[in-house]
């Protein structure tokens, strides 16, 4: 292992060279090696046409992560699980076509890494069929310069699956907290510890360097070997960070809470105000089942646990984030795939394993385009792609779905109080279209194999029936003519529509407790 500085990583690597980027968003991402990247190729204009792999988005929304690499012919391909944080540099290469651009699920690229490191064929999976992902439908391409299939479909003893064949890679650059003199690394301070271990074995197995980015050098020994989480023996270099450059999360330069170093007292969560996320966020919570291996997306999903905790039924939770950890209260805004008070942090990679495998009770994730066949949207808007993430991994697996997210968008306000929900001034946006621009999920295979899918929203409750989308709830002063149906682009199934709780339009609604309890007495009816 050789220490460098970030300004010796551009010659290091190659032109025409493959990259597998390590990290989510800003968390475990090498910032500072990106940095020394870049300002070798504005001197050198090497290294040039650069392939990169990332499972998860890359960035900031800024100046970090990807914007560091969106120079004119710099790289010619990206290859990503999200791209909701690449930065506006580099998603205008990518909407102008000037970079091949592909989505695949951030699961999936997760485990492909392992794939890559044993040096097998490729990944199988089921994941993504009969969403965007399928090459039947666009094959996981973004943009038109997106031309080779890097997913297969393909038969096995009957069953459709889906094949990533395996890339070459020549350069892993990952991201930890110490390295020792040997170069082993731990990840004390990080709240994740995602692929860092199987994208540096994947490097080494296609004959390629490994480069760490750390916060510190420590003495060799001085490293507990349980701590060590990618031994020195697959790394080649280590570059030392400044403060600025290896950040925790976006948001957060280090908080010990968001890494299990300490734990904080969860009744002291912040009230939300009664708006129509919190309105949402109780409605959604309704499905919470008490020990439930439970799931929560970004966005409005992630105020359940506020809604948990103001209501007293925060311990009933078992909590999960696809990231890996699980337990505690998922953090929120900048910290998001953190969590306070987490109770395991694993590798993303078998975090996936799990959910791909079944071990979700349920998921509450976000809501953007939802159709009459309950296919939703979440990863393409206006013909700009924003990528599905964790989403098609847990969507396909998970036998209940919750999801949340307002009944328009774009300028929405709402009177809400005393039990009642007036429309002040309708959303610009409709959410409930004829077809969605990009299918994410797909609700008519869903509705086949069995799903349990709800659509919660500030003024109305959808259920997917195999014969489409089914209105089954609607908010106390919502007229349902002129405040749903006027708003929607099909008329959905109707048979016995209710009435929402009066409570969940109130500051204090206190009904969470008896809704779960209901749940297990019915479980414990139907056993």
């Amino acid at each position: 292992m050789k220490v460098i500085t970030a300004d010796e990583v551009g010659p290091l690597v190659r032109d025409d060279a493959t990259i597998f980027l390590g990290g989510l968003a800003m968390m475990g991402l090498g910032e500072e090696v990106l940095q020394g990247l870049e300002r070798h190729f504005l001197a050198t204009g090497h290294p040039c046409r650069l392939t990169t792999w990332a499972c998860g988005a890359i960035g900031n929304a800024g100046a970090g992560g990807m914007s560091h690499l969106a120079h004119p012919g710099m790289v010619k391909r990206v290859v990503a699980g999200h791209f909701g944080q690449t930065g506006q540099a580099m998603m205008a290469r990518i909407h102008n076509g000037e970079v091949e651009a592909y989505n695949f699920p951030q699961g999936s690229l997760s485990s492909l890494t392992r794939h890559i490191a044993a040096r097998t064929p490729g990944l199988f999976t089921q994941v993504g069929l009969g969403t965007f992902v399928d090459p039947r439908l666009e094959g996981g391409k973004l943009n038109a310069s997106a031309r080779e299939d890097l997913v297969r479909l393909v038969e096995l003893d009957g069953q459709e699956w889906l094949f990533y064949p395996t890339p070459r890679i020549d350069v892993a650059i990952i991201r930890a907290t110490y390295a020792d003199e040997r170069g082993n690394l731990s990840l004390d301070k990080e709240g994740i510890v995602l692929e860092q271990l199987a994208i540096a074995q994947a490097a080494r197995a296609c004959g390629g360097i490994v480069i760490a980015q750390v916060e510190a050098l420590v003495q060799a020994g001085t490293l507990h070997p349980k701590q060590v989480k990618v031994p020195g023996l697959l790394v080649d270099y280590v570059v030392v960070a400044r403060p600025e450059n290896h950040r925790q999360t976006i948001t957060t330069d280090f908080n010990p809470a968001l890494c299990g170093d300490i734990r904080v007292p969860l009744h002291r969560l912040p009230v939300a105000p009664l708006d129509e996320r919190k309105v949402i966020a109780r409605r959604a919570a309704m499905e919470l089942r008490p020990g439930a291996v439970t799931n929560l997306g970004i966005g409005i999903p992630a105020g359940i646990p506020a809604v948990a905790a103001e209501e007293g039924v925060a311990d009933l939770l078992s909590l999960s984030v696809e990231s890996g950890v699980n337990g505690g209260v998922p953090a929120q805004g900048g910290d998001f795939g953190l969590a306070y008070n987490a109770e395991s942090i694993i590798e993303q990679t078998a975090q996936f394993d799990f959910y791909d495998g079944g071990g979700l009770d349920c998921s509450f994730l976000g809501l953007a385009q939802v159709d009459r066949h309950g296919n939703v949207n979440v990863s393409k808007f206006n013909g700009r792609p924003v990528g599905c993430g964790g989403f098609v991994n847990i969507t396909r697996s998970t036998p209940r779905l919750v999801f949340c997210g307002s009944f328009t968008a774009g300028g929405l306000d709402l009177e809400i109080g005393d039990g009642r929900l007036q429309i002040r001034q309708e959303g610009r946006s409709r959410k409930f279209v004829e077809a969605v621009e990009q299918i994410t999920f797909n609700g008519r295979d869903a509705a086949l194999r069995g799903q349990q899918v709800l659509f919660v929203t500030e003024r109305a409750v959808f259920a997917l029936r195999e014969d489409g989308l089914e209105l089954i709830e609607i908010a106390p002063g919502i007229d349902l003519e002129r405040d749903v149906l006027a708003h929607m682009d099909f008329t959905p199934l109707m048979r016995d529509v209710e009435v929402l709780d009066a409570g969940l339009f109130r500051e204090r609604w206190g009904g969470l407790s008896a809704a779960l309890a209901a749940h297990t007495s019915d479980a414990m009816n139907t056993r």
